[in-house]
């Protein structure tokens, strides 16, 4: 039996760091593990300018706890004001890395997102010329579509449409969460990748609604049906160079977890590699965890992949992870998957 895997130290291709108090807490969660994230903008206010995004990447710097290697890929919040040229400058300093698409009202802090696509044409022309990805939380968000096919119809109704107006965008489709979402990635060419949470390869939405309402395992896009989790378990475990981890983890304080109106996002960094093992040995891919967690990521984004390693040891005795972590004043619950996990990270 397989007690020992090592592996290029992975990545991050989905990450919230917040900032502030609560940044200060989690970021040392995913630095432990992960060389690299991509770090989505949706701050108040959202990283909308170059200098935003380098304002931002000087404080999570500055609260990396020495010893620590970590890099923070920057983004930026895609707006209908958005200036091209920015875009332009931003990606040739080498400082952002892609740009983010919420569309307006799909989840946190995206009520400044895209209502109207033909006021960021512009930037999509752009961002295909230079080869920056497009990030898509790929969600419709129009009251009359059921919460749980807003991902179908919008790769029906906008991304499709989007990529077939826009040759050679190069687009992540961030959080899949169906069928249809691993379907379409497979149909989409080079130029078309998508990630996959560590939560949604575990929960189904009876985690979050059968026998009580769970506010923690609560998510935008929230999950799907247990066919669909399948899928994506398939998918991540097949090694196919398209599919990569975004862990999504997404801090909120319990306070505004467990509310009348509670937030979405689950909170992974703290266990996420431990949590990926167990799911890839359950399906027999161990082998191919590598390429998901540490290789297929840095091909999609042209970058090296990391020369370091990370070593997951498995013991006869279930690992023990916090429930919570404390950031200044608040609680933040970390992900319970609800079974024994047998995999650590060696020191």
């Amino acid at each position: 039996m397989t007690t020992t895997l090592t592996l290029r130290r992975p990545d991050d291709w989905h990450l919230h760091l917040r900032d502030g108090e609560m940044m200060k807490a989690v970021l040392p969660e995913s630095a432990r593990h992960f060389a690299r994230a991509i770090i989505m903008p949706n701050l108040v206010p959202p990283v909308v300018t170059a200098a935003d995004a380098a304002a931002y990447r000087a404080r999570i710097l500055a609260a990396l706890p020495d010893g620590m290697a970590f890099e923070p890929l920057m983004t930026l919040y895609l707006t209908e004001d958005t200036d091209p040229a920015d875009v332009r400058a931003a990606a040739a300093s080498g400082l952002v890395k892609a740009v983010k698409l919420y569309p307006a009202g799909a989840t946190t802090n995206s009520h400044g997102g895209v209502r109207d696509f033909a006021k960021v044409r512009a930037v999509l022309e752009l961002m295909a010329e230079i080869g920056l990805p497009l990030c898509i939380h790929g969600e419709v968000t129009t009251p009359e579509v059921d919460i749980f096919d807003r991902e179908a119809v919008f790769i029906d109704t906008v991304l499709d449409p989007l990529r077939r107006a826009t040759p050679g965008l190069r687009v992540v489709m961030e959080h899949i969460t169906t069928g249809q979402g691993v379907e379409y990635a497979r149909s989409g060419g080079d130029d078309l990748g998508a990630t996959i949470t560590t939560h949604h390869l575990i929960i189904n939405r009876n985690h979050i609604l059968a026998g009580g309402i769970k506010p923690h395992y609560y998510c935008l896009p929230v999950a799907k049906r247990e066919e669909h989790r399948l899928a994506l378990r398939a998918a991540a475990t097949s090694g196919e160079a398209r599919f990569f981890l975004g862990t999504d983890s997404a801090p909120h304080p319990d306070r505004l977890k467990e509310h009348a109106c509670g937030c979405a996002g689950c909170f992974t960094a703290t266990n996420t590699m431990s949590l990926l093992a167990h799911v890839f040995e359950e399906d027999g891919a161990l082998d191919r965890l590598e390429a998901f967690a540490s290789l297929n990521g840095p091909g999609f984004y042209r970058l090296p992949v990391n020369e370091a390693r990370l070593t997951l040891v498995k013991g006869e005795a279930p690992a023990e992870f916090p429930a919570k972590i404390t950031a200044g004043a608040e609680a933040v619950t970390v992900f319970d998957p609800g079974f024994p996990v047998h995999w650590t990270i060696a020191p």
